[in-house]
Parts: structure tokens; sequence; C-alpha cells
């Protein structure tokens, strides 16, 4: 399968500042997470796949196509959703989503039809003929993701799409994408809010500082559940049994919170419990989330993936 697009050694610099530094990524077709905190190189890294910005150094490919040599050919199998507000206010949705199609090499019938189908999708439809100028945050996102896959790219780059949204907005936006891969669209969507990712995508691409500290499918990140475990009498003993066969455990007083990677939380408990000859109050689960993940990552700053 051909990677949705791939770096090797890919470096960025602001000046003084370097955003990407030595980025060595292959990430597969799908519903791709990009994270991290404001200014960890998210936006850099898209505008460097697209063509938009030169790298100081590195390779890249989109759709198995150099980034250097076949950036027009790459651009029209893409779609690109700007982080900021880049419309013209005064067309109406109808108007500028058809002229986006009719760029892509629409004619201009087939441009006007698939304008009112797209918007249609994205719950515009009746705003269609409204000047930009009136639209509220949430229907301009809209506008912005229709026109980045009107022409039914391969791929869509989506830059903070939730940006701005109220919760409502917010959970319209990422059902939106969740339905783009029906149409075998792939998406790279980049946010800060890791709750976001976490809802949407099958595969995380985490940036700290410039640097993938991770990437990977979300399933291999250790975003999984654990379980927490109240013991009756001395808990040490389990946790050192458990601890000795490969999980992360933490104790607090008669509390063990018990994470595993590769292997069964449920029957390791089991067990320790009974190895060790102690008693069970109570057993629960709980859900390591990607922002949890994405701290360990970090604090840990060995990239992998």
């Amino acid at each position: 399968m051909t990677p949705l697009f791939s770096t090797r050694n890919l470096t960025h610099s602001y000046g003084d500042v370097r955003a990407l530094d030595e980025v060595t990524i292959e990430v597969p077709p799908g519903r791709i997470g990009l994270v991290g905190a404001n200014g960890a190189g998210k936006t850099t890294l898209i505008r460097n796949l697209l063509g938009m910005l030169q790298p100081a150094s590195g390779e890249m490919e989109v759709l198995g196509l150099p980034v250097s040599r076949e950036s027009l050919d790459i651009r029209s199998q893409v779609g690109y959703m700007p982080e900021g507000n880049c419309l013209p206010l005064d067309q109406t949705a109808a108007d500028f989503v058809g002229y986006a199609a009719e760029l892509a090499g629409l004619p201009t019938d087939a441009a006007r039809r698939r304008s009112s189908e797209i918007l249609f999708l994205v719950g515009l439809h009746e705003e269609r003929f409204r000047y930009l100028g009136d639209f509220s945050t949430g229907m301009f996102q809209r506008v912005k993701l229709a026109q980045a896959i009107v022409h039914d790219p391969q791929v869509a780059f989506l830059d903070e799409p939730a940006s701005g949204l109220d919760p409502e907005g917010r959970e319209h936006m990422l059902e939106l994408i969740r339905r783009l891969g029906d149409f075998g669209i792939s998406v790279v969507f980049s946010s800060h809010i890791l709750s976001d990712i976490e809802e949407t995508c099958d595969w995380v691409v985490m940036l700290d500082g410039g640097r993938v500290i991770r990437s990977g499918p979300i399933e291999d990140l250790g975003i999984a559940d654990s379980l927490t475990v109240e013991v009756l009498g001395n808990p040490q003993p389990a946790a050192r049994w458990m601890t000795e066969r490969g999980a992360t455990v933490k104790v607090a007083g008669a509390m063990l919170d018990v994470r595993t990677e590769g292997l069964d939380a449920f029957t390791l408990v089991r067990d320790a419990l009974v190895a060790t000859n102690v008693g069970v109050r109570r057993l629960g689960q709980s859900a390591v989330t990607l922002e949890e993940a994405f701290i360990r990552e970090a604090e840990e700053g060995e990239p992998r993936g």
C-alpha cells in the first residue's frame, strides 16, 4: 500500500527557530490525527507537504509523489482547509465553493452541481446563497471544509477544523470528518485538542517542539482500558508480582492502578491476587486517554514509530 505521506529528515526553520527537526515518518491512508501544542510544528508540516513552504533539508512524498518535483500534481489530488479566516466575505457560499471546484478542473455546470451537493453534505444547503460575511463561525468552518473536498480529493488536510466552535458545532464538524472515510477520502486532521483526535482518528502522529515523539495506530499508543483495584491488606506484594511481569502499577493506599501493553490486565490482576493471597474489595476499569499518552511520550522524549 502506498503511504499517504512520508518524510525523511525533514527540517524547517523560521530564523533561529527550528519548527521541524529531522522529522522522519511514514503514514498509511486513513484518518490521521496530527497532535501537539500550539507551535509544535503541525501547520508547518502540512504546508511543507503541500509544497507551500520549502524545507531547509529533507525529503517528502505525498500519495507516492515527491513533493520537490510533483507539487502541482499532488495539489490536484488533495484538499486543504487552512486554520485562519481566508474566505471572501462578499461572495455567496455557492459561488465560492463552485469557484473552488472550477479551479480543480470541473466544467462550470458540473462545478455548480458539485457545489450544491457538497454544501448539502456539510449542512449548508439552505444557506448556500447567503454571503459568507453573514455566516457564523461554525458555518464559516463548514464552508472551508466544503471547498477542501468539493473536487473529491484522495486526502484532505484539515488544520484545526474545529477551532472556535461551540460544543454543538464541534460535534457536527467531528461527525463530518468521520464520514469522509465513507467517501474514500483520507484525512489528516491537525488539532491541539486531543480528545477530538481520539474520537475521529485511527492513526496518530504526535509532535512536540518540532520533533515526532510517536507515530502509530491509536491502539498501539497505550490508549486502552486499564484496571483500578482496591485490595484487602498490603498491596505491595501484588504490585511487585505484576511489575515483574511487565505491567505498570501505581500504588495509592489500598488502590492499585494497573496498566499493561500486550497483556490482558484482568487476567494479570486475577493471577497476582491468587499468587500473593491478597483479597480484593473492588475492581473497575478506567480509560487511558490520548492526552495521558501524549504527556507520557513527551516526558520520555525519545521519538518512536
